[in-house]
């Protein structure tokens, strides 16, 4: 759809984020390695922290509640949430590497996602918006590489 508002956005990004934390976590539940079972968990507890703040932002005390409002108009000429789907979808290998390279590549394209809508976002509230959650997920992407290689290390 060419039309969408912020809030739907959002929602599904949260959704997307749960999605990502059962799949970790079906796949700990399966894993042989000690250590795999702990990245999984972690990336796991990680996503459904990432969910739970999304979530937050559609309570009506949010400073951004207003943003969610916000319509955008977007021609399709971005990778939109069916390509992330298959991210989601996508085998997530058997190795810490393999869990890696997966998981820093959805939190890449969720960035690159947030960016591109801060750079069209037409008033400055929208726009900061997504470039807050584009720098949060910066900075969440090097706290779970520097996890990741700390649990490798143990």
């Amino acid at each position: 759809m060419r039309y969408n508002q912020v809030k739907d956005l959002i929602a599904w990004v949260e959704g997307y984020h749960g999605q990502l934390a059962d799949q970790y976590r079906a796949k700990a539940a399966a894993a042989e390695s000690e250590r795999l079972q702990m990245v999984l968990t972690y990336l796991a507890d990680h996503e459904t922290r990432m969910q739970a703040g999304l979530r937050a932002v559609f309570d009506e005390e949010h400073e951004k509640r207003d943003v969610l409002e916000t319509w955008f108009d977007d021609p399709s000429d971005f990778p939109q949430p069916p390509q992330l789907e298959h991210l989601a979808d996508k085998p997530l290998g058997n190795s810490i590497d393999a869990v890696m390279k997966t998981a820093i590549e959805a939190n890449r394209s969720l960035e690159a996602l947030y960016r591109h809508r801060a750079n069209r976002a037409v008033i400055e509230p929208e726009a900061e918006f997504f470039n807050a959650l584009a720098e949060g997920h910066n900075a969440e992407l090097r706290r779970i590489v520097a996890s990741i290689e700390e649990l490798q290390g143990v």
